[in-house]
């Protein structure tokens, strides 16, 4: 890769990470919301993650990315990526919460899956609109 080429990447990520902050934002006031209210970590996961989910579709669509497929194609392959991400921070979730010190700390929890899933957002999205991993 050339200069240029890392350049525009970086900036790409910086996109990426900016829309994310927003669909993230919701995700986590959402989730800490439905933990306070007594529902299981896992189950306020699957709710909050979700509606952020489609968040970011929404401002990567217009924002981010340069659609080069087709919308319902590129809908489609990035809820799948979307929804196997749900379920990994699902998963990582649940794990996480067999630690007694992770249970008492679910923003953190929650920070550590949401790093973890970051660039397996980004470089399956960048195929979903772009049809490009790099």
């Amino acid at each position: 890769m050339d200069q240029t080429a890392i350049l525009d990447l970086i900036k790409l990520k910086f996109k990426f990470a900016s829309s994310s902050a927003v669909a993230t934002l919701l995700d986590y006031c959402l989730y800490l919301i439905l933990v306070s209210q007594s529902i299981l970590p896992t189950t306020s996961n699957l709710i909050s993650a979700s509606l952020g989910m489609l968040v970011n579709f929404f401002l990567q669509k217009k924002y981010v990315f340069s659609l080069n497929r087709k919308l319902d194609k590129a809908f489609i392959i990035s809820i799948a990526t979307s929804l196997l991400g749900i379920l990994i921070g699902t998963i990582l979730i649940y794990l996480l919460n067999k630690i007694e010190f992770f249970e008492s700390y679910q923003m953190l929890t929650k920070a550590i899956v949401t790093g973890i899933l970051f660039f397996y957002n980004f470089y399956l999205k960048r195929f979903a609109f772009e049809n490009k991993f790099f």
